[in-house]
């Protein structure tokens, strides 16, 4: 079994980093001020942060397993969340792979990172998490993010 530690820690007015065992040199900036800050992401963002980098972690373990060819992956995750009671009702993704590997495949890349994923799987047993692969240039993920931004 293995565990994970996290220290967060206040560090000045609405301000706040986190640290962890493993790599204690690494240092989160964390969004605790109540209007928000613009150089930290506040912890609904975290979580989907947690959510696409688990995706993005388990293409690189299972492609080799799979010898899947792949140049590059993103994803971009996006959450609703409703005020009371707080929570987040609805994380859905959009996964883009760039490859010349068959439709087949990249389905079976998809299905083996949704199954072996443990944030994927811990997230989508609280909340509906849905979304949907593709074949693509990276680029378009965040094309589509600051499409997302520009809206809001």
């Amino acid at each position: 079994m293995l565990e994970y530690t996290v220290t967060a820690r206040r560090n000045g007015p609405a301000a706040a980093v986190a640290t962890c065992a493993r790599c204690p040199t690494a240092v989160l900036a964390l969004d605790t001020a109540p209007a928000g800050r613009a150089d930290a992401f506040n912890p609904a963002e975290l979580l989907l942060a947690s959510v696409a980098a688990c995706m993005l972690k388990g293409i690189e373990r299972v492609a080799p397993l799979l010898k899947f060819r792949l140049e590059g992956a993103a994803v971009r995750v996006h959450g609703v969340r409703q005020d009371a009671p707080p929570r987040m009702t609805r994380i859905d993704y959009d996964l883009v792979i760039d490859t010349d590997e068959s439709d087949q495949r990249l389905d079976l890349l998809h299905q083996n990172v949704r199954k072996f994923g443990t944030i994927y799987n811990t997230v989508s047993a609280a909340v509906e998490l849905t979304g949907r692969v593709r074949r693509g240039a990276v680029g378009d993920v965040t094309d589509l993010t600051r499409e997302t931004a520009a809206r809001v």
